[in-house]
């Protein structure tokens, strides 16, 4: 039992002793807009994490999440620019392109969770596949370079980044909700139980009469969803798209899932544990770049070790029980 103990409690000692490590480098790292700061831009991945855990739980991966966070962020500008001169409201437009952005997210991930439970393709290779596929398209309307969205729509849509409620960005309160959400379909309800059995193992599910192409395709339309609704607050915040936006998604989305506790081979998942985890990759990029002794650049080769050492605590922590 204090393997579980540990499984459980670990994300968050290791968040706070994170941000203790904050406080120690920085006298600006407890400024309300470096917090608030932090929050929002955890908010991004931390939604898709959410979307990753189902995923993981039920035994599958999806690297496609960053690419598609950047086909989600072209489309949405160019369909607002389109709509500029048929459609008065300003406001209408960014509704509209909010419902588009949720609609491609679902189709995205059906299509993964088909290509991997119908044509029987291993979920790693469909992933890389529509990986590329996204990012080349993107960048294709791009023409190589930036969509940028029209003023006039930016104007209204930035309210979504950098308006708050109580204090707090909007973005915050999306991740909240989100993750409340996630926690109940997940941990209490038919649907969840069902993704930790497949995740446990599929055949002794498929005897328990559990549809399990119909769970793990359920959990790509919802991973899908979440790169959505993160993509949906992440726009207005830089108002454009290219080929570079969500780089390395994939890599912190996975990262914050498997240090927030949820185990890479499935069968078990925790929704807080991914938002610890999006907390403390967001908060250690933070501190790189308030001090000068380790680069920024450095950001992305911090979190793949962060990887590699939660996976192999994992292993050694489940062979032991």
């Amino acid at each position: 039992m204090p393997t579980i103990d540990l499984k459980t409690a670990g994300p968050f000692v290791a968040l706070l002793l994170i941000f203790g490590i904050g406080i120690l480098v920085s006298d600006a790292f407890l400024s309300a807009g470096n917090l608030t700061n932090i929050l929002a831009r955890s908010s991004f991945i931390g939604i898709v994490a959410i979307g990753a855990t189902f995923v993981i739980t039920a035994g599958g991966i999806d690297l496609s999440v960053g690419s598609l966070a950047a086909f989600i962020s072209g489309c949405m500008i160019l369909l607002m620019n389109s709509l500029v001169d048929t459609i008065d409201s300003p406001i209408a437009i960014v509704l509209l392109a909010m419902l588009a952005s949720v609609g491609i997210g679902a189709v995205a991930g059906l299509v993964n969770g088909l290509l991997t439970t119908r044509a029987k393709i291993e979920a790693f290779i469909v992933t890389l596949g529509t990986m590329g596929i996204y990012r080349s398209l993107v960048t294709y309307m791009a023409d190589g370079g930036t969509l940028s969205l029209n003023f006039g729509i930016g104007d209204v849509y930035s309210a979504v980044y950098y308006n708050t409620l109580f204090g707090l960005p909007y973005p915050v309160w999306v991740f909240l909700a989100v993750a409340v959400i996630a926690y109940v379909l997940l941990n209490m309800t038919v649907f969840g139980r069902h993704c930790f059995a497949v995740g446990s193992n599929e055949n002794v599910a498929r005897y328990s009469a559990i549809n399990v192409d119909r769970v793990k395709t359920a959990t790509y339309i919802l991973q899908g969803v979440c790169v959505a609704i993160a993509t949906i607050i992440y726009v207005p915040r830089l108002g454009s798209a290219s080929g570079q936006t969500g780089i390395l998604w994939e890599l912190e989305a996975i990262a914050a899932v498997i240090i927030g506790g949820t185990v890479l081979k499935g069968g078990y998942g925790r929704i807080w544990g991914a938002v610890v985890g999006a907390l403390m990759l967001t908060l250690i990029g933070n501190i790189l770049n308030l001090t000068d002794s380790v680069s920024n650049y450095l950001n992305g080769a911090v979190q793949g070790i962060i990887v590699i050492v939660a996976v192999y605590l994992q292993r050694g922590s489940w062979r032991k029980h």
